[in-house]
């Protein structure tokens, strides 16, 4: 089972990961709902690098989780490895929850496209991986 977990939880952080390939090499569809706003204002403005650099933390995340499901020898000492998984699940787990203002399960800040998008899709989805993780992690 948790192999069978681990393959679909990977399949998603590589596809997260190809959507911000996509953003970093000036993609722009779905952005627009990507980032919290003020109004029409963005928040910040993420850098083509900085998008990059999430979307090549996603793929690592995709390569570990398929390594902790069993799929692939590990690459980081046994300590390390263990704590990764633990690690990994509660980032996913505390972005669900959120900052209790912009973005998460219990924000404030409601009715701009971001906080729609946020309340059906983000943050269940980041809740689902920290599940999934803390399955996956568990059954190791």
């Amino acid at each position: 089972m948790a192999e069978g977990l681990a393959w679909m939880t990977g399949i998603v952080l590589f596809a997260l990961s190809g959507v911000h390939v996509y953003w970093a090499a000036g993609g722009r569809k779905g952005f627009r709902i990507a980032v919290p706003t003020r109004g029409e204002e963005p928040l910040f403005r993420p850098s083509k690098a900085a998008t990059a650099i999430v979307a090549a933390l996603l793929a690592m995340a995709g390569a570990f989780v398929l390594q902790l499901g069993g799929i692939g020898e590990p690459l980081l000492p046994g300590w390390l490895f263990a704590l990764g998984g633990w690690a990994l699940a509660a980032v996913f787990v505390l972005r669900a929850i959120g900052d209790f203002r912009w973005v998460g399960l219990f924000k404030s800040r409601k009715g701009a496209p971001f906080a729609y998008w946020d309340s059906v899709f983000y943050s269940p989805l980041c809740l689902l991986l920290g599940i999934s993780l803390i399955c996956i992690r568990s059954a190791a």
